[in-house]
């Protein structure tokens, strides 16, 4: 599928440049004694021995290795977005080529979260917190601009095995993406303790993957509910193709709409999309939908503090995300009667699957180019590294909450279940 005459960032006037340091460069003159002293002012917020930086005078230097990567400031109006708005205007001017990183764009984004952690900012931070939660309308749009840009854009980078487009489990640290995905898989199966003949209920299914993998591996009917058409297609001839579609039903609907009970209900990457002031009325929607001796769990990227997600990412990448805090998962469960019985956190686990992601990206990118453009490229590369970048330094966590009803006492009294079949 080629859409290169439709990029689907949302980055009005821009046009399509070559991928490479220094591209798109706006003349405008030689820099001011202005100029150079803003960016001396950005350029002492880094290590001078790590990111080193240039204006649009100075001629492109050959790559050298021993040399500290360089950030290439392409024009005035880079240079005063650059200080005006960072967090938002950085990654629109490294997408257009307007800033340019000859080296590794990861040593820029260190430098950046060094400089962050030594300058919080928690008034600005509190007083974007509250967005408005998505309705079932926004979860539409925003599932769209995300997911449905097009499945074989993600086939070009995520695991062959099953689409997998969230944390894998590394229980080996020499695990390639295909076994770390399987074994994530299997984790949360056997935290859930899933048995041949179950029902399960998942929200959000990706592209179909794991809930194939339930219901072939662990004998289980698995119903599925997704929004994004393109994902549901795709699940859809999965299941035919592997003779699975009279044990998962895929169904296009949003999550509100489950009805029906369950013995496990699970979900593995939706809950960055259901907005804060919806998790009530997904704990109350859980809690209908499970037996009294069912088990859920819910896996999902966080946040150690509340903060809301990167500006940039939240308008190109992700709209209408948001990763919650332990503190406020916890409001799906004790406003409805959930135990949770046990939580751990896959961080690391996360930037080294970003880091798998990453590599293959590049491997692929002349495809990537060829289905959209240069500017895209340079996006989901900044958003790939940033992502990787933010498990590595802390920013991001990525939580498995484990629970049941209250009360529930057909619990195991250990954790030697989940080891017990190696992963």
């Amino acid at each position: 599928m080629s859409r290169s005459q439709s990029s689907p960032l949302g980055l009005s006037g821009r046009v399509s440049r070559p991928d490479r340091p220094g591209a798109g460069r706006l003349a405008t003159g030689q820099p001011t004694k202005l100029d150079r002293w803003l960016a001396g002012q950005l350029a002492q917020r880094f290590d001078a021995s790590r990111v080193h930086f240039t204006l649009w005078d100075e001629p492109e230097a050959p790559a050298n290795g021993g040399r500290p990567v360089t950030l290439r400031i392409g024009d005035r109006g880079a240079l005063y977005q650059l200080i005006t708005h960072p967090e938002m205007n950085f990654g629109d001017l490294y997408s257009s080529g307007r800033v340019a990183v000859d080296g590794d764009l990861r040593t820029v984004l260190d430098e950046a979260y060094r400089q962050a952690r030594q300058n919080t900012r928690p008034a600005r931070v509190l007083a974007r917190l509250r967005a408005r939660s998505p309705d079932l309308s926004d979860s539409r749009r925003n599932i769209h601009h995300h997911y449905d840009i097009g499945n074989e854009f993600y086939r070009l980078w995520l695991d062959r095995e099953a689409l997998q487009y969230t944390c894998a489990y590394y229980a080996d640290a020499s695990m390639t993406l295909e076994q770390a995905q399987l074994a994530k898989m299997h984790h949360v199966c056997r935290k859930l303790r899933l048995a041949p003949g179950e029902q399960v209920v998942e929200a959000g299914s990706g592209w179909g993957g794991f809930a194939l993998f339930m219901a072939r591996n662990y004998g289980v009917k698995v119903r599925s509910f997704n929004i994004s058409r393109e994902q549901i297609a795709w699940s859809r001839e999965w299941a035919k193709a592997r003779q699975l579609d009279g044990q998962v039903e895929f169904v296009e609907d949003d999550y509100r709409n489950l009805s029906g009970r369950y013995d496990a209900f699970v979900s593995v990457g939706m809950l960055e999309h259901v907005g804060h002031g919806n998790y009530r009325q997904l704990g109350a929607l859980i809690k209908r939908t499970l037996r009294p001796d069912g088990r859920g769990l819910v896996h999902s990227i966080g946040r150690d503090q509340p903060e809301p997600l990167n500006p940039w990412i939240a308008r190109r990448i992700f709209p209408g995300a948001y990763p919650p805090t332990l503190r406020e998962m916890l409001e799906i469960f004790e406003p409805n009667g959930l135990s949770v019985l046990d939580v751990e956190n896959l961080r690391l686990h996360y930037a080294r699957t970003l880091e798998h992601w990453l590599e293959r990206y590049e491997e692929n990118v002349d495809a990537v180019r060829s289905m959209f453009d240069s500017d895209f490229v340079r996006a989901w590369r900044f958003y790939l590294s940033g992502s990787n970048r933010a498990f590595v330094h802390g920013s991001m966590q990525l939580f498995q909450v484990l629970f049941s009803h209250s009360g529930t006492n057909t619990i195991p009294r250990t954790r030697a279940h989940l080891y017990s079949s190696g992963g």
